[in-house]
């Protein structure tokens, strides 16, 4: 079941061609009770669709707010910035849930390190390597307005989005 709002309505995760997607999100000024929600409903929403990671723009909330759930690593993160990457490279497998059913091969920094402020207001950093270094790297990209696909050459990128609209048509047929 999708997370949902103060008012009960779908808080579903936006898909590619939604504009919020590709707008720089802004920082949080305060982390009070609706900060507090909005991270819940992400956490939520993550579960919901068996992902390893999500940013708040992805459910329509500008805000620079990323959740994490890799490997036995939770992080719920507010205001992350991304400290180091590592020059050594991994290409791996990546999809996302603002691009569904979609799949490349991408290039990441082998480890990442990101800090950022706990719902609880202690600044934290984490740094990680292989999947986690990935899905920060990937997150980080969220909230900045890129997505996975800006990785890949522009004629990977057409396929990987006309395979997306192709299956978007058929799952709303």
């Amino acid at each position: 079941m999708p997370a949902t709002d103060k008012q009960g309505e779908t808080m579903d995760i936006r898909t590619y061609g939604d504009p919020v997607l590709r707008r720089t999100a802004k920082p949080v000024e305060t982390i009070d009770d609706e900060i507090r929600d909005i991270c819940r409903r992400m956490v939520e929403e993550m579960l919901r669709a068996d992902g390893v990671g999500l940013a708040a723009p992805q459910i329509g909330i500008p805000l620079r707010i990323i959740v994490l759930d890799v490997e036995g690593e939770f992080h719920v993160l507010i205001n992350p910035e991304l400290l180091f990457v590592s020059e050594e490279t991994e290409t791996g497998i990546e999809g996302c849930l603002s691009v569904p059913g979609v799949h490349a091969e991408v290039a990441r920094s082998a480890q990442a390190t990101i800090a950022g402020t706990t719902l609880g207001g202690e600044r934290v950093e984490i740094t990680g390597e292989g999947l986690l270094a990935r899905a920060m790297q990937h997150e980080m990209d969220h909230i900045n307005g890129h997505l996975f696909v800006d990785h890949v050459s522009q004629v990977k990128r057409r396929s990987l989005i006309k395979e997306f609209e192709r299956k978007k048509r058929e799952s709303e047929e």
